[in-house]
Formats: structure tokens, C-alpha cells, sequence
């Protein structure tokens, strides 16, 4: 649906009916305003019943990967720098799934910009004890040498360390680990508990507190689902690959030189099937519909046997291949788009934290990094983020059947891989196609009353205006990163690898440019010195075989039913 029409959507608001508007356009916006009203409705309450400054309670923070990478443009074999601490234990430094894929971690904040500054400290503090290595600007890796050339993260001798470790090797037996090495970045979001409670009072509810923000998330993610493809259209930044990471299989890839993969409309090849939506995990099910229905889903896919990592054993000769034959052998070994979250005790698995504190907030997974912006990320792309949460927390949110998930499924792998096609159409729930853009500029519409409500009590209008900037890729994609990176590998005429290279080198001044603050330099040795001491203590304390760490661990499900 054009903006030209719109407009006329704003007057048939007002004036209730326009005898000048052809049928056919009357039945499509009367459509439109049925889809969107829900959440219109609620911002009106919210509106009028004081709430609209409570959104300034709502709290966001990052998690960020990056490669080391060394000048010759390959994934860094050497260990975690000592500088940086224990990878273990650090707050706000750690590594993912490689040695050298390091994650940094900002604690959560209200302001954007706090969010935002505290990832650029981690940055400078980092590059200022890297000597000579890169941090790999893109979301898709370096020059990949096969499987050996990605090193296993290292945590030390300890039985959780050493868990962490197993875990890795599994996925590496599952999934080989090129996928791993994959980069990308973690929004974490949550709104204030007076929000929702003023929320719960709009909606005249009176389920008890935890279980209204549990089913509150919930049909947040279950929206984000239906309309999270605008992420990866608007600010996916990776379509291409080097070569290397495929082995030289196409995978139906385009060749945009002897070094290169790409697609001409492509927006996201991380969100991709040669991504993290892999073939392996295809037809796991997880259910989204209540946090009962998460937790037994999840809870099933753990604790039952998979006949081909049977095959592949858990311990063969001596040596840990995996933690377990099941499913998953853990949580977080699905790849959701979305994952709702609650923080855990010391040792306490994922799912009996959200049984027991319900959802604490959601983990957006569908960010690619930005290889324009020296952190991977910018506020506009964080404040359309938050439109887009607030949208999806208001609008209505039925249950997802299987034939849904199929077509979100489906959505997710045409936009990762051609979203830039003008003639590329997209599942309704219904089952309908829609034309991507036509779907685009309904969402730009609808999100528009989620960010005047953000914008209530702030200087200026920051959201708005990140929702215009949206907009204005939506009207031309040429605008988005996905096409900028292929138009600037097209204008140097640079394979993948040498745009990666320079855009990292660039990155790499910038931060090496910037003093490192002596209040900063002391926040983050302390930092280190400390979370060493606490690996040396944890491998201290431990007085139990690995083995029976594992089991007490993946018996907690049966201790709790017994507690309860």
C-alpha cells in the first residue's frame, strides 16, 4: 500500500467514510485498520491513564560478537589476551562460541546512549590490548582454512568451564563449526514493571502480576515472529560470504567474483539457511504460545535421544564429544529469532528460571552487525528496535499453529536471501501473499502511534525519527546496509574479504585513535584482575567429578518437581 494512500486512510479516520475512495481501496484499509487496531486502542488508554512516561523505565543492553582476526585476514589462533581476563568470569568481556570470537556484554540502561557508550568503551579498552589483531567488522567471517581453523573457546579446568567447553565440541560435531563463527548482535529489552502493571490496568486484568508480564512477553515475541522479517530487510548487513566458508559450494549463491557468494536482493545470509536457520534444526518445534507451553517444548528437545547424535556418541575412547545424545543438549542450543529470558542463579538452567521468576525480558537475536558504524550498531537502528517491541507488547497476538510457523518460517528465509526483490511477496498468517513492500509500508503506519507514545516526556523526537529514517529505506532499499555493502564491493571493485579487511582496518584507527581514559583503563584491568581471581577460586572449589556435575545438572528438573 502506497503513502499516497495512506493519507486517505488518516481522513476516512476522521470523517468516517469517503464516498470518493473505490470499493475495492475502502475493503483493503478497512482491513488495515482492523489488523493494527488493537494496539492503536491501547495506546489510547495508555495515553490517558499517566503511563506514557513510564516507558523511560524500560531497560536495554548488547551483546556483541566479533572475530579476532589476524592482518592476513584469517580467524586468530592465538588465546584470549590475558589483559582482557577470564572469559569465564568477566562481566562485560567474554567470547562466544570460538577463542577468538569475543562477546562484550553492557550491562542494561534506560538511555539508549548509555547503552551505546558503554559497548564503545569495551571497544577502545579491547583494540588497546589487541596488538596487532582486527576485530572483523561483518556478520559473515574471515578467510575460513576448514573446521581447524576455528579454535574451541578455552574456560579453564573447572567442571562449568569445562561443561561450556563440551557443549562446543558438541556443536561442532552437530553443525561443523564454520556456522559458529558467525557474528551478529544480542538486544536485550525490557520494559518497567509499573509499565505493565499500568498496562494490566488498561486492560482491566486481574491474573496475577508475574503471569500477566509472562503472557505479556509472550504475545510480544509471538508478534515479533510475524513481523520481525523488517529487521533483517531494513539492517541486515550481510549478502555475501567469502568463498571459504562454504568450501566452495555454491549453495545456490550468485558469484560475485572468484573470491565471492553473494545475492543481488539478498539482505541477511546470517538469517539464512546457510545461518543460524540451518536444515538441522528445521523441523525442532518450539511452541510460543505461554510460557507452560515454551518450557515443555524446550524441556522435550533436551531430554530426548536423536538416533544421529547417538551415532556420534557422548564419550568415545576417553574424549567428550558431546554433552548428550538428545535434541539439544542444552537451551540455548536453539537458534530462536526471539527468546524470552529471565536472569538465573548460579548454575540453574534457563528454563526453571523462567518457571520460577517468569519472563524478565527478551533477547532479540535478528541484528546483523553494521559494518558502517565502528561498535556494530547504532541508536537509530536500537530506537526503531524498541517502536518495533512496543508495537508488537500492544497489538493483538493470537496463538501460532503449525501452518503459521511454517509460513513464518518461510518469510524469514525469503527476506534473509532475496528481501530486496521489488517483486518479492510474503505469507499473511491467513495464508495470503503480500507484496514485501506493500507489507512494509502498513508496518511503517502502524508503528507510528508506538513511537509518539516512546517519544512522550523526551527532548525532541528521537523515535520518530528513527522510524522516518525506516521509512525512507522501506521507499528505497538502495538506502539499507545490505545494499550499500554490495554497492561499495561494486564502486572499489573489492571481493568480500578486502571490503571486510579495509571497513575493520577503518574501525581499528578509529578506536586506537581515542585515548584510553585512565579512569576507563583501571575500571577494566580491575575488572580483569578480578574475574581471574574468581576462575582460580571456581576451579579451586570443586570437589565433585565432571560426571556427576553433569548429572546433578540435568537432574535439576526432578529436584524441582520435588521441592514443588
Amino acid at each position: 500500500m502506497h503513502s499516497r494512500e495512506f493519507r486517505t486512510v488518516s481522513i476516512c479516520r476522521r470523517d468516517g467514510h469517503n464516498p470518493h475512495v473505490r470499493p475495492d481501496r475502502r475493503k483493503r484499509r478497512s482491513i488495515l485498520l482492523g489488523m493494527y487496531q488493537s494496539s492503536e486502542q491501547r495506546i489510547l488508554d495508555l495515553r490517558f491513564n499517566g503511563a506514557r512516561g513510564l516507558l523511560r523505565q524500560s531497560r536495554k543492553g548488547l551483546e556483541k560478537e566479533s572475530l579476532r582476526v589476524t592482518a592476513d585476514g584469517t580467524i586468530s589462533r592465538q588465546p584470549h589476551p590475558r589483559a582482557l581476563g577470564s572469559a569465564l568470569t568477566h562481566p562485560w568481556i567474554t567470547t562466544d562460541y570460538s577463542e577468538a570470537l569475543l562477546e562484550f556484554i553492557t550491562p542494561p540502561f534506560t538511555a539508549t546512549e548509555q547503552t551505546l557508550d558503554f559497548l564503545a568503551e569495551v571497544h577502545r579498552f579491547v583494540y588497546h590490548n589487541l596488538d596487532d589483531e582486527l576485530l572483523w567488522a561483518t556478520s559473515m567471517p574471515c578467510i575460513v582454512g576448514g573446521d581447524a581453523s576455528i579454535p574451541i573457546a578455552d574456560y579453564g579446568r573447572s567442571n562449568v568451564g569445562w561443561m561450556k567447553h563440551v557443549y562446543r565440541r558438541g556443536l561442532d560435531w552437530r553443525y561443523g563449526r564454520a556456522m559458529q563463527a558467525i557474528s551478529g548482535i544480542h538486544f536485550n529489552y525490557s520494559f518497567g514493571d509499573e509499565f505493565l502493571q499500568a498496562l494490566q490496568a488498561a486492560d482491566r486484568s486481574t491474573t496475577d502480576f508475574i503471569a500477566f508480564r509472562s503472557d505479556a512477553y509472550f504475545g510480544l515475541i509471538r508478534n515479533f515472529q510475524r513481523y520481525g522479517w523488517i529487521i533483517p530487510f531494513l539492517f541486515g548487513a550481510s549478502p555475501a560470504v567469502c568463498k571459504s566458508f562454504t568450501g566452495g559450494q555454491d549453495c545456490h549463491f550468485r558469484e560475485f567474483d572468484e573470491a565471492t557468494f553473494y545475492e543481488p536482493h539478498g539482505t541477511s545470509l546470517r538469517m539464512s539457511d546457510i545461518g543460524y536457520k540451518n536444515k538441522a534444526q528445521a523441523g525442532l518445534s518450539v511452541s510460543y504460545n505461554d510460557l507452560d507451553s515454551y518450557v515443555s517444548s524446550l524441556t522435550r528437545a533436551i531430554s530426548t535421544p536423536d538416533p544421529e547424535y547417538e551415532r556420534i556418541g557422548t564419550r568415545v575412547d576417553g574424549e567428550w564429544r558431546q554433552l548428550n545424545t538428545n535434541i539439544l543438549q542444552i537451551e540455548n542450543e536453539y537458534y530462536g529469532f526471539v527468546r524470552p529470558k529471565a536472569v538465573a542463579h548460579s548454575g540453574e538452567k534457563p528454563t526453571l528460571a523462567l518457571r520460577r521468576a517468569g519472563v524478565e525480558y527478551v533477547e532479540i537475536r535478528a541484528l546483523d552487525l553494521n559494518p558502517f558504524v565502528p561498535v556494530g550498531v547504532d541508536a537509530r537502528t536500537l530506537r526503531f528496535l524498541e517502536i518495533l517491541l512496543l508495537f508488537c507488547l500492544l497489538q493483538r497476538s493470537p496463538p501460532i499453529d503449525p501452518r503459521e510457523l511454517g509460513r513464518i518460517n518461510c518469510n524469514q528465509g525469503l527476506v534473509a536471501r532475496q528481501g530486496r526483490d521489488p517483486d518479492l511477496r510474503l505469507y499473511r498468517a491467513d495464508g495470503r501473499k503480500v507484496p514485501l513492500r506493500h507489507w512494509a509500508e502498513e508496518l511503517m503506519q502502524a508503528l507510528a502511534g508506538p513511537a509518539e507514545l516512546l517519544d512522550q516526556l523526551r527532548d525532541g523526537t528521537p523515535y520518530a525519527d528513527a522510524l522516518r529514517a525506516s521509512h525512507a529505506m522501506v521507499r528505497d532499499p538502495e538506502l539499507t546496509p545490505s545494499a550499500r555493502v554490495l554497492a561499495e564491493m561494486r564502486d572499489r571493485e573489492e571481493n568480500f574479504i578486502e571490503f571486510a579487511m579495509r571497513v575493520s582496518t577503518g574501525h581499528q584507527r578509529h578506536f586506537l585513535g581515542q585515548p584510553l581514559d585512565p579512569e576507563l583503563r583501571e575500571r577494566f584491568e580491575t575488572a580483569a584482575r578480578q574475574s581471574s581471581a574468581e576462575q582460580t577460586a571456581i576451579e579451586a572449589a570443586d570437589d565433585i567429578p565432571f560426571e556427576e556435575y553433569l548429572d546433578r545438572y540435568f537432574t535439576q528438573d526432578q529436584a524441582h518437581q520435588t521441592e514443588g
